[in-house]
């Protein structure tokens, strides 16, 4: 599995766990499923994203992209 395969399943994980959590358990646990949200939104706009770097700390590998050369989009990358 790759680190945006992961990333999804990690994401969608949290969001349904948090709604479940929110109307069951106490609509504070809502609050997560609004930063997991925020979190998304600012990776979308920013291009970094802290679980990603995380993951790849833990390993996981990269999407190849159709040419086969790794992915060059580094979340946790400054000038190289």
């Amino acid at each position: 599995m790759t680190v945006e395969k992961m990333l999804r399943l990690i994401a969608g994980i949290f969001v349904l766990a948090s709604t479940l959590l929110g109307i069951f358990v106490h609509p504070y646990f809502l609050w997560f499923t609004v930063f997991v949200g925020a979190n998304l939104l600012q990776s979308g706009l920013t291009n970094w994203c802290p679980m990603m770097a995380i993951l790849r700390l833990a390993g996981i590998p990269e999407a190849e992209r159709a040419s086969g050369s790794r992915a060059s989009s580094s979340l946790l990358a400054g000038p190289v």
